[in-house]
């Protein structure tokens, strides 16, 4: 018996194969379908730019801050002004302190460091002419990293990398703090 005559060789065969690929092709285009019905229905929506309510902001915080700096670029994308007198603002935003932790986790068999928690806390307070606005504030995120003294300048790199992470990611949630205490007390 040769190859040819067990192969099912003919025109009926290819319809065969497309008439599969057809059907598995509406079979995706119904999963996808589901799924796109099923997280608009859930409430799922991209973050999207944050809408703060103070039309004007003044920062007290220190110029050579680098989390500072992040923090007064993200507000001037999210549209709000900030002012260098706090008299012309709408509203104070005090960053009363911003501290970097490393807390030892673990130990190995000679007493070694294995692991290291990182610590990033800020603290921030929101004033108008008038009243507090959200009372003192703390922010703190924490990252676990491991730690080898055979490759000491690789695990400074990233630790500073965690620490830029962490300053990123508290940028963002006190973005989204300031909108939910903006719109809580105005």
């Amino acid at each position: 018996m040769s190859m040819s005559e067990r192969l099912p060789i003919g025109p009926w065969c290819s319809a065969r194969v497309a008439c599969t690929h057809g059907a598995f092709a509406r079979v995706r285009m119904l999963l996808a379908l589901c799924l796109v019905t099923t997280l608009a229905g859930c409430g799922f929506h991209l973050r999207g730019a944050v809408n703060l309510p103070f039309p004007s902001l003044y920062v007290n915080v220190s110029n050579a801050s680098q989390f500072g700096h992040e923090l007064k670029r993200a507000l001037r994308a999210s549209d709000v002004r900030l002012t260098d007198n706090p008299k012309d603002a709408a509203a104070t935003l005090s960053i009363m302190s911003e501290l970097r932790e490393r807390q030892i986790l673990s130990l190995g068999g000679q007493g070694r460091v294995r692991e290291y928690q990182l610590r990033y806390r800020v603290a921030y307070q929101v004033t108008d002419a008038k009243r507090v606005i959200t009372p003192p504030t703390e922010i703190m995120l924490k990252r676990d990293i491991s730690f080898n003294d055979a490759e000491v300048l690789a695990k400074e790199s990233e630790e500073a990398l965690l620490y830029r992470d962490m300053q990123l990611d508290a940028v963002q949630q006190l973005l989204r703090r300031l909108e939910a205490a903006g719109k809580a007390k105005l």
